[in-house]
């Protein structure tokens, strides 16, 4: 299948290039707009890309974007064309953890402030270009991406407040509102910022339906009504400052917030003879404080160092209760209480020796920290959990040297080299140390050869960070489980092949086409434990293979004045060794493929942009000891329209519609081959439809 699947997406990304190449031929390949560095001086970039001058960078002034009248520089850096915003992994520690966005040549000065939510801060009248990197350029820190976007944003004196209010609207669920209110003052290098902010959450996929089980020979034993919601919300306070300091300049970020989530959800009626219901909540605080300091030390020579500091304290409770034939069964009460917390220092010193020529070396030092407090509970009888109460923490190092080489103006090569020791440490009702080191070599290439087209290669050591909760136990109600802790997890590698081939065409037009593939060892998935348990652990190796297709089309040619069709998907193939079955499988949680198709239009007349976006399938397996199951969906549709009366007032609604999902699992009456089927469950559920309102004013 996955055969079949490349050689269709290849033939079709193929197919477009060459008629793309053929516009190009006919003199139809101008780039309205965007130039290629260095830096156009007029008052629009629309010079066409510069083979002579090509330094991996494509320019977008303020001008590209008119027509779509952005609120925000996100509104700006999402119509890039062939750019897709990555806000990293927000794993542990900062190298190779953070996302693909850069203002002023740097990245937040806090991992947790991500790259997107500083640009929805930022107002698209202080954007003085974007700055679209491919394969590297002379004091740009690419942390493993072959592209990143970086976002100039002008110096002149302003003054600024933005407030906004949204509201979300369920039919049938609970409608939830929000809002912010923004202050910026920017005096040359000088800046501040205060947000305040009541934000929202809530999950797409609740509604109603029906939960289906049968027996081993398929025959209905249940059929009941089904229903589940989710929603939270939280306020918070953040201040942003960016100035000189002692010759150099700092930037730094703080914030402290409260969180609170909860979700139910019931099988069969209240009052009824048969009826499941379990319900969550989780209270969090959390805060952070974030400093980067950069400073030039000697010509051509600079220093950075960067303290990043987040905490977090959590409540949680779970519980689940079950009727048969109006018998009550005991109450199954699950709770976590804990701190967990981490600390960064990093530093690094950059040399710029020529324009074609930048080295890097440093370090950073990380601390981590889990402690959890957990019960279980069933009818008020406490029942023991392997791992329950358990602190993690982790001691992480780490040194780096890298290095950018234009070798030509159409070849740029990318090495490093990165060395982690780190050790862990576990306390508590599981006690155990471990010491690991690695060697993360990278490399990357990329090829211009001429105007428009684009081809890099990547090869990397990616080593996978651990989430501490797979140390201590879970539940999971929802489907009747309690997980107990791994006291055994060491990271996941991956030796990582990469290659991709870039065609841009009319503009904004571009057809992107790559594959990836992972040799994966000490694969993190699900494992068997004694007394029935299942956990969180390492499986084995195993592998991925990746086929990714990006593809934009203006419609401006076709008649469609301010349009462009976007089609974007990956299609995953993995394998594995099931740990029970020891079977060739997928990996859990890999989505095998979700094409995202999608046409926007921007109305310059009317003030306006619209836009649809339809996901005809998505979904994910799971694979446990004791069963196996995920979810699948169908006819996913988003559309939106956007009105601007003034440049300083937008008002935006848009609609979710979600034709088909369903939760689909089997359990097994052993863990032993051949495993036979003791029930099958589905759930179908008709996922509400929301409409979500915006208004933003600027004054």
């Amino acid at each position: 299948m996955m055969t079949k699947t490349m050689l269709l997406a290849t033939a079709a990304a193929l197919l477009t290039t060459a008629a793309a190449g053929t516009a190009f031929a006919a003199g139809a390949d101008a780039t309205p707009q965007a130039a290629q560095a260095p830096i156009p001086t007029g008052p629009t970039a629309t010079a066409p890309l510069d083979d002579t001058a090509q330094k991996g960078v494509l320019v977008f002034t303020p001008d590209f974007f008119a027509a779509q009248r952005p609120n925000t520089a996100l509104d700006m850096v999402e119509r890039v064309p062939g750019f897709t915003p990555d806000d990293g992994s927000g794993a542990r520690g900062f190298e190779g953890a953070v996302g693909n966005i850069l203002i002023n040549n740097n990245r937040p000065a806090s991992k947790n402030d991500q790259g997107t939510d500083v640009l929805e801060r930022t107002p698209a009248g202080q954007v003085d270009r974007i700055e679209l990197i491919r394969g590297g350029a002379p004091g740009i820190d690419m942390q493993g991406y072959s592209v990143v976007v970086n976002v100039i944003l002008k110096t002149a004196a302003s003054r600024q407040s933005i407030v906004t209010w949204n509201a979300m609207l369920f039919d049938g669920g609970k409608d939830i509102y929000g809002g912010s209110y923004q202050f910026t003052a920017k005096n040359g290098d000088r800046s501040w910022s205060v947000l305040l902010s009541d934000g929202t959450s809530s999950s797409d996929s609740n509604g109603p339906g029906r939960d289906i089980v049968r027996d081993a020979a398929g025959n209905v034993i249940s059929d009941l009504p089904f229903a589940n919601d989710g929603y939270g919300g939280g306020d918070s306070i953040r201040g942003n400052y960016s100035g000189p300091l002692a010759g150099g300049k700092l930037e730094a970020t703080a914030q402290y917030g409260i969180h609170d989530w909860q979700e139910w959800q019931e099988i069969g009626v209240t009052g009824g003879p048969d009826r499941n219901y379990s319900d969550y909540a989780e209270d969090t605080k959390s805060g952070e404080l974030g400093l980067t300091y950069i400073r030039p030390i000697k010509p051509k020579w600079t220093l950075e160092t960067r303290l990043i500091h987040h905490f977090e304290r959590f409540d949680e409770v779970a519980t689940g209760s079950e009727t048969v034939r109006g018998v009550v069964g005991p109450e199954a009460r699950f709770t976590t209480k804990g701190d967990s917390s981490e600390s960064i220092v990093r530093a690094l010193v950059r040399n710029e020796r020529s324009e074609a020529l930048t080295f890097e070396a440093g370090g950073e030092v990380a601390y981590n920290m889990l402690d959890t407090n957990q019960a279980y509970s069933e009818g008020g009888v406490a029942i023991d959990l392997p791992s329950a109460s358990v602190k993690v923490e982790e001691l992480r190092g780490e040194a780096f040297v890298k290095g950018t080489w234009r070798v030509n103006p159409r070849l740029t090569l990318e090495g490093g080299l990165r060395l982690e020791t780190s050790t862990i440490k576990q306390s508590g009702d599981a006690s155990a140390k471990e010491s690991f080191f690695y060697p993360k070599p990278r490399f990357q290439a990329t090829w211009t050869p001429r105007t428009n087209y684009q081809l890099r290669y990547r090869f990397e050591r990616e080593l996978g960070q651990l989430d501490f909760n797979d140390f201590v136990a879970s539940s999971d109600f929802d489907d009747g489980n309690v997980h107990g802790g791994n006291v055994d997890l060491r990271p996941e590698q991956r030796w990582i092949n990469e290659v991709t081939f870039e065609r841009r065409f009319w503009g904004e037009g571009i057809v992107s086409i790559g594959y990836r593939h992972d040799e994966i060892i000490d694969v993190v998935d699900w494992k068997p434990l004694d007394d029935g348990l299942s956990a969180v652990g390492n499986i084995g190796d195993g592998t991925l293979d990746r086929l990714s297709l990006n593809i934009v089309v203006p419609t401006d040619k076709f008649g469609i004045k301010g349009g462009r069709f976007t089609f974007k998907n990956d299609w995953n193939e993995t394998h594995v060794k099931d740990p029970t079955t020891h079977q060739d499988r997928p990996i859990s949680s890999v989505r095998p493929t979700q094409a995202n198709i999608g046409f926007q239009q921007d109305i310059t007349a009317w003030k306006t942009q619209w836009g649809v976006n339809w996901l005809p399938l998505l979904g994910r397996g799971d694979f446990y000891p004791d069963q196996s199951g995920g979810w699948r969906g169908a006819q996913y549709w988003e559309a939106f329209v956007e009105y601007k009366p003034q440049p300083s007032l937008s008002l935006r609604a848009q609609i979710n519609l979600w034709n088909d999902f369903e939760i689909y699992r089997t359990v097994y009456k052993t863990r032993e081959e051949p495993r036979e089927v003791d029930f099958s469950e589905t759930r179908q559920i008709n996922p509400r439809t929301f409409v979500t309102l915006k208004l933003r004013k600027t004054f």
